[in-house]
């Protein structure tokens, strides 16, 4: 169990255990998927009051594909940071389950580096594509809501993110290290 725990950045003893600085963290990412989930809620609900409108009133709800699109993408964000801080990203164990502990701390800091590098990299570029959809007013088709709105939450999942790798990057990096 206790190598299990190091291969996925998290600090012996599990979730929770984290101390000052990174449980406010842990606990931070926790909050954003929960809200990431209930963004995810909203759009289920907003399909059945759909569904429900369309076969009882022959009236769906205007623009549910638009709503589902974008809040399902924020959800989607929303996610990652948690799975960051608890390393429950996709993993493929059968490449490291005879690893040393050392060797699968190597392993874990190599995937929070590429986590590192790729929220700051995938930031900056759909911060530019929020500009772009500012600058052009891109809107729904239908409700006619402003596109740059879901990229408001999604970049702060991203910058949420980077900051959680950059956190496990540390705690991999000590966990090497130590050995």
């Amino acid at each position: 169990m206790a190598d299990a725990i190091i291969e996925t950045g998290a600090p012996e003893g599990g979730a929770g255990a984290r101390r000052g600085p990174l449980r406010n963290l842990e606990r931070a990412t926790e909050i954003w998927a929960l809200l990431g989930g209930l963004s995810l809620i909203g759009v289920v609900l907003l399909n059945t009051a759909s569904v429900m409108g369309a076969w009882l009133f022959n009236a769906p709800v205007q623009g549910d594909f638009e709503l589902t699109e974008m809040g399902i993408c924020i959800a989607a964000f929303a996610f990652l940071p948690y799975c960051q801080m608890t390393g429950a990203n996709v993993t493929a164990d059968i490449f490291t389950q005879n690893a040393s502990p050392r060797w699968r701390a190597i392993f874990s800091a190599a995937a929070c580096a590429v986590a590192l590098v790729f929220a700051c990299l995938l930031g900056w570029r759909m911060n530019a594509g929020r500009i772009d959809q500012l600058e052009y007013n891109y809107v729904t088709t239908i409700l006619e809501v402003p596109h740059a709105w879901a990229f408001i939450p999604i970049l702060a999942s991203l910058a949420l993110l980077a900051v959680a790798a950059a956190a496990t990057l540390t705690e991999a990096l000590r966990a090497i290290r130590r050995g």
